[in-house]
C-alpha cells in the first residue's frame, strides 16, 4: 500500500548569530520579509503542498514562533470592531494551521533536531522544510517534491544549481543518471572543500525523508562543524535503499545570511503590487543621492 507524505518538520532551534544583535532577543525565524515572518512563508509552502500536521522544531528563546500561530483573540476583537477585515484575514491565517512544537535541548545540529522528531513522525515518510530557502514557484516546491515521492516511494531530495563557487557552502550531490529533472545519486557531500565538489547541484532546504533514515540519525555521528549532519545520513540511507534529488522549480531566496535576506527584502518589495512602485522610485532617488556625495567628495 503506497503511503502518503502529510507529516512535515520545520527545524527552528539555531542561534541566529549571523543576525546578531537583532537575534539575541528575536527568533531568526521570525525576522520579517515586508510584513510576514520568514517561518511563516515556509508554513503557507507546506500547507499548500497538502501537509496535515507540521512539527516545528524550536530551542531556547523561540517562544514567539508559538505565540505568532496561536490564537490572539484581542487583536482579532479590535481589528472586527473597526472593520480591518483584510488584516483580520491574515492574523488569522497564521493560527489556521496543526502545528505541533518540541524542543531540541541541545545544539548539536540539523541531524539532531531532525532525530528529535522521530515519535512525530513514527512509521510514515515525512517532509522537512528548512526556513533559510524561501522558494516562489508557480506549483510550490515541496509539492514538486511530494509528487515524485508519490511515483517512487523513495526518498527525495531538493535540489538547484549553484556557482562552483558557493558549492563549499551547501551539502552536494554526486549524481550517476538523469531522467528529466530527476537524478539518481551515488554520493550526498556535505560542504566539501573548495574545488572538490563532484557537481553544482546543491541540496536547497526540502527534503522528503523514509522513516528508516532515524536509525542513522540515532548513531549521533558527529560529522562537518562537530554536528549530527543530516547529509551524511542520507548518505547512509542511500546505501540500503534509493534516495532521488529533484531539480525543482521555482526561484529560491537564500534568507540564512545577512545580504540575502536584503536581496529578498527588496525584490519582495520591488514585486509588491500596493507599494511596489513608490519602493523602485524610492531606490533610484536613494542611488542617485549616493553618486551626487560621492562626486561632491571627489571634487
Amino acid at each position: 500500500m503506497k503511503k502518503k507524505v502529510t507529516k512535515a518538520i520545520i527545524p527552528a532551534a539555531g542561534l541566529g548569530t549571523r543576525f546578531l544583535p537583532a537575534t539575541k532577543a528575536m527568533p531568526k525565524e521570525m525576522l520579517p520579509i515586508l510584513n510576514k515572518p520568514t517561518i511563516q512563508y515556509i508554513v503557507e509552502e507546506a500547507v499548500e503542498s497538502g501537509i496535515e500536521d507540521i512539527l516545528i522544531v524550536t530551542g531556547k528563546g523561540k517562544r514567539a514562533i508559538e505565540d505568532h500561530f496561536d490564537n490572539n483573540f484581542e487583536l482579532e476583537d479590535n481589528l472586527l470592531r473597526k472593520e480591518k477585515y483584510h488584516l483580520l484575514e491574515e492574523v488569522r491565517a497564521s493560527s489556521k494551521v496543526e502545528i505541533h512544537y518540541i524542543r531540541q535541548k541541545e545544539a548539536k545540529g540539523l541531524g539532531h533536531a531532525i532525530w528529535c522528531a522521530r515519535k512525530f513522525i513514527g512509521n510514515e515518510p515525512f517532509a522537512v522544510l528548512l526556513g533559510d530557502d524561501i522558494v516562489q514557484a508557480e506549483k510550490p516546491c515541496l509539492k514538486q517534491l511530494i509528487e515524485q515521492y508519490d511515483e517512487s516511494q523513495a526518498s527525495i531530495i531538493g535540489v538547484q544549481q549553484v556557482a562552483e563557487e558557493d558549492t563549499q557552502r551547501y551539502g552536494i550531490i554526486d549524481p550517476y543518471s538523469k531522467k528529466g529533472r530527476s537524478y539518481q545519486v551515488k554520493n550526498f557531500v556535505e560542504k566539501p572543500k573548495q574545488g572538490t565538489a563532484p557537481s553544482t547541484l546543491a541540496i536547497l532546504g526540502r527534503y522528503i525523508l523514509t522513516p528508516e533514515i532515524f536509525p542513522f540519525l540515532g548513531q549521533h555521528n558527529v560529522g562537518k562543524g562537530g554536528e549530527i549532519q543530516l547529509t551524511d545520513a542520507i548518505q547512509q540511507l542511500n546505501g540500503i535503499q534509493d534516495v532521488f534529488a529533484y531539480e525543482f522549480e521555482g526561484k529560491r531566496y537564500d534568507v540564512g545570511e545577512m545580504i540575502g535576506f536584503i536581496r529578498t527584502t527588496m525584490e519582495f518589495a520591488l514585486n509588491n503590487q500596493e507599494f511596489g512602485p513608490e519602493v523602485e522610485a524610492m531606490m533610484a532617488e536613494l542611488l542617485l543621492e549616493k553618486k551626487i556625495l560621492s562626486l561632491n567628495l571627489e571634487i
